[in-house]
């Protein structure tokens, strides 16, 4: 590879790197820290974050910026929205100096939600618009973040996004953004990726992408895969749909991600990451009532001959290692209604499952009051019984609103509503007859047990379903640490020439 002459900012900003600094990350759409955390645990520094939620962008600067004064962390944790916020009006207010000299880095992704299924039909509504973005800016917000690297100039970037917007109303929306930073000088590659195969415990399609500045003349990779497994096939139609109008073999920036071979290890199960956590009973001895939860209450690790590979790392992670007197956010909804479903229902079973389950228990339910009163119970009668014991929800029309856990697979996708209700992951211990708690939640993440989430349960829910599981991040942000050293060692060699 001839290499390149380097000028300006980006000289300058190798040269820092090259002089043994750490390269400084600008994390926009950041939610907790999910990214964060992973560019953090691959020796990068994180020096600021944009996030329109507030409870979220608490949690980022508790976790990120925890070592600061008290008025500096809380001016990190101040809520912005990227839609009225300037690039330099975050250096200007953090005292990071220059914009175009402040970060190395920029990483994120736009909501899930404004590519995802759930929203495709109001934003189709507004996507010929000339004035969409102010109708309904959600679906813009990459023009945002596009915005904020050609003010930042780092020398990486980071984008994440759901695989919808590979699809999204006929575009290739990733495609699109890489044109468009190759524009701006960068080098751009997309992969779809599942976390799965990288350690997450959790089948997790993202679509990731990578751009590295041209002047530091290296060529974009992505991580190579850790585990191995057959995905279900409901993913091989979900990539098949994202994929419609990629060309897997003309080039265009599509890298088709590395699914490893059966030599690698095979995927981090549930069992892996929530084996070693406590059993919770409560809900089931009467103890446990309706409400928020709070985070405030410690449950102590149990005593076990041995834990996981992972949920050692998740329970020794440098710089968030776990509390001594234990996890603090271990914590369930209390649904009285279906504890006895939970119990019953097969793992891995579905929402079919649990209302054949529940109308099982229910006819049980019935013969024993009449075979205990010796007469018929009148219909009506049995009705009020069959609404309070039998789920409403039609059996078709939610296939996949309830899930229990395989204790030998990994989890299915996370999402930002498992603050709702949680049914869509149902702990795999039926004599547990519950959903996971928020930490579960967490391991399912790949947050470690020593990351702290602000608000009470349904928003830490919420934060840790929006977040890019910090393993992953990891994972991409070690690649791109990788070519920012390969850049440098170009930067230490003969006198740069202009490339041909």
């Amino acid at each position: 590879m001839a290499r390149i002459k380097k000028t300006g900012v980006i000289q300058a900003k190798l040269a820092r790197l090259q002089s043994g600094q750490r390269p400084r990350v600008l994390d926009l759409f950041a939610g907790c820290g999910g990214i964060s955390l992973g560019f953090s645990s691959a020796g990068f520094q994180i020096n600021a974050a944009v996030e329109i939620d507030e409870i979220a962008a608490r949690t980022h600067a508790l976790n990120f910026h925890n070592g600061l004064g008290r008025a500096q962390r809380e001016l990190h944790g101040r809520a912005r929205d990227i839609t009225t916020l300037e690039p330099g009006e975050i250096t200007e207010e953090l005292k990071l100096g220059g914009v175009d000299m402040a970060f190395d880095v920029v990483v994120g992704g736009p909501p899930c939600q404004a590519y995802a299924r759930v929203g495709r039909a109001k934003l189709r509504e507004v996507a010929d618009h000339p004035s969409a973005f102010k109708i309904d800016p959600r679906g813009n917000l990459y023009l945002r973040y596009v915005h904020f690297v050609r003010a930042v100039k780092p020398l990486a970037i980071l984008m994440e996004n759901v695989p919808d917007v590979l699809n999204y109303g006929g575009h290739n929306v990733m495609g699109e953004v890489a044109e468009v930073l190759e524009d701006l000088g960068y080098e751009a590659r997309y992969s779809l990726i599942n976390s799965a195969f990288h350690g997450v415990p959790q089948m997790r399609d993202r679509v990731f992408l990578i751009a590295i500045h041209k002047d530091l003349g290296v060529e974009v990779e992505f991580p190579r895969a850790t585990h191995h497994m057959i995905l279900p096939s409901g993913y091989d139609g979900t990539r098949s749909v994202a994929l419609r109008n990629i060309d897997l073999f003309g080039g265009g920036g599509f890298v088709e991600a590395d699914h490893g071979d059966q030599g690698l290890p095979g995927p981090v199960t549930c069992r892996d990451a929530l084996g070693d956590l406590a059993p919770i009973t409560l809900h089931l001895e009467g103890k446990l009532r309706r409400g928020a939860r709070r985070l405030d209450e410690p449950a102590a690790y149990p005593e076990i001959a041995s834990i996981s590979t992972y949920a050692r790392r998740m329970r020794e992670w440098p710089g968030f290692e776990a509390p001594v007197d234990g996890v603090r956010d271990h914590v369930i909804r209390y649904l009285p209604r279906d504890a006895s479903i939970f119990r019953e229902m097969p793992n891995g079973g579905e929402y079919p499952a649990a209302h054949a389950t529940a109308v099982n228990l229910w006819r049980q339910h019935i013969a024993n009051l009449e075979r205990r009163s010796g007469k018929r119970l009148k219909e009506d009668e049995k009705q009020t019984i069959y609404r309070a014991m039998v789920p409403p929800y039609p059996v078709h029309t939610f296939p996949n609103r309830w899930w229990k856990l395989r204790p030998d697979f990994p989890s299915r996708t996370l999402m930002a509503h498992i603050g709702k209700d949680t049914y869509s992951h149902i702990h795999y211990d039926s004599r547990q007859a519950r959903v996971i708690s928020v930490r579960e939640a967490a391991r399912l993440q790949s947050f470690p047990d020593g990351f702290v989430f602000c608000g009470t349960m349904n928003p830490a829910y919420r934060q840790i379903g929006n977040a890019v599981p910090p393993l992953m991040a990891e994972k991409l942000a070690l690649t791109i640490r990788a070519a920012l050293a390969r850049a440098c060692t170009l930067l230490q060699g003969p006198p740069a020439v202009a490339a041909e």
